[in-house]
């Protein structure tokens, strides 16, 4: 599969059966910018109120990383406490339309989560996964935390499991570790078992009453209620600590 070339990055919808695969990418990992991580969180308030859809896949681009988090690019280019918590606040956008989206969305994760990647997963409702699908909370070593994403990886994971991969922030967790701690419903060997499984499980999916469908989607989801508040009162948090020495340095040296 192809790889966007587009500095933006690229997001397409496909409609089948009805089942709407979304499928995001960036020439960088399959990072996010902030736009497009608004044009995600948009397509999926769409598809929520889109009668011919019963389930959501989402899924990236290409064979290498499924997703590596936030655009480091602009994180550098953060200069005050407005943008950073403009910047943050896109993942909170993404993650609580993902929470309150009407349908089901399984992920497809094909390859490595880093940082947002891992809560974009755990917001998944079902996740499949290869065995090159490890995971990564880098946020401590520039000298910020998953703060926006940490209640989606509670809640999937458990605070136990969020505290060792935040805390062992240099640490990749491999798939069948995730997949122990409940971020993915099965670990495959390779994509093309991946995609079959995936193709046999959505189709079954798909095909249940959409009713009972969104009303189970209601109840996985119970307890969330006040996400719109807090994760974008953690957006604020990051959004401060990007903007210290400690960050910025850090951010410099990764760049290099």
């Amino acid at each position: 599969m192809s790889t966007t070339t587009r500095p933006n990055g690229s997001l397409y919808t496909k409609i089948e059966n009805t089942i709407a695969t979304v499928e995001f990418g960036h020439p960088a990992s399959n990072s996010f910018p902030g736009e497009l991580l608004q044009r995600l969180a948009d397509e999926l308030n769409t598809l929520s109120n889109t009668p011919q859809v019963n389930l959501i896949v989402l899924r990236s681009e290409g064979e290498g990383a499924f997703c590596a988090g936030a655009s480091f690019d602009e994180l550098l280019a953060v200069t005050n406490l407005e943008q950073g918590a403009i910047f943050f606040s896109g993942f909170a956008n993404v993650i609580n339309a993902m929470r309150k989206c009407s349908k089901l969305i399984v992920g497809r994760i094909h390859g490595k989560a880093v940082g947002g990647g891992v809560g974009i997963a755990a917001a998944c409702d079902y996740a499949l996964a290869t065995v090159n699908s490890s995971v990564k909370l880098s946020e401590l070593t520039i000298g910020i935390g998953p703060f926006v994403i940490a209640p989606a990886v509670e809640r999937k994971m458990g605070k136990a499991a969020l505290s060792e991969m935040t805390l062992a922030a240099h640490e990749w967790k491999n798939a069948y570790w995730a997949e122990k701690k409940g971020l993915y419903a099965k670990v495959f060997e390779n994509t093309p078992d991946l995609d079959k499984e995936l193709d046999i499980f959505t189709q079954k999916l798909a095909s249940y009453n959409p009713e009972a469908l969104a009303d189970m989607k209601r109840v996985l989801w119970e307890g969330t209620e006040n996400w719109d508040t807090l994760l974008t009162d953690r957006a604020k948090i990051s959004g401060r600590l990007v903007l210290s020495d400690f960050t910025k340095n850090a951010l410099a040296q990764f760049k290099k």
